[in-house]
């Protein structure tokens, strides 16, 4: 049996599609440098290492957005493609879990 289909992803602009890219990027990168849910330093050290390079990354679409003149962010097309994205799960990975009650 085949997984159930994807959605599609909303059109985004070429700089959009950048933000979303880099942004998810950052959070994977911040997911593994999380203390509450790594295991090495050696792995949050080489993610913490490239988390600067992906921030420029994310920083750059800001600043090409900008640049063209979109001022605002189109919140409800962006998170669309976030969820489509599995952008919930990733950012999951960034907050303290719940602490295991006994």
């Amino acid at each position: 049996m085949l997984p159930p289909e994807l959605p599609p992803l909303p059109a985004l602009t070429r700089a959009e599609g950048a933000l979303i890219d880099s942004y998810l990027a950052v959070l994977d990168l911040l997911g593994r440098i999380n203390p509450a849910r790594g295991s090495a330093t050696y792995g949050g050290l080489r993610a913490a290492q490239a988390l600067v390079g992906k921030s420029a990354e994310l920083r750059d679409a800001l600043a090409l957005m900008h640049d063209r003149g979109e001022s605002e962010l189109h919140t409800a097309t962006l998170g669309r493609a976030l969820r489509v994205l599995d952008g919930e799960r990733r950012a999951r990975r960034v907050t303290v879990p719940p602490q295991d009650v006994a």
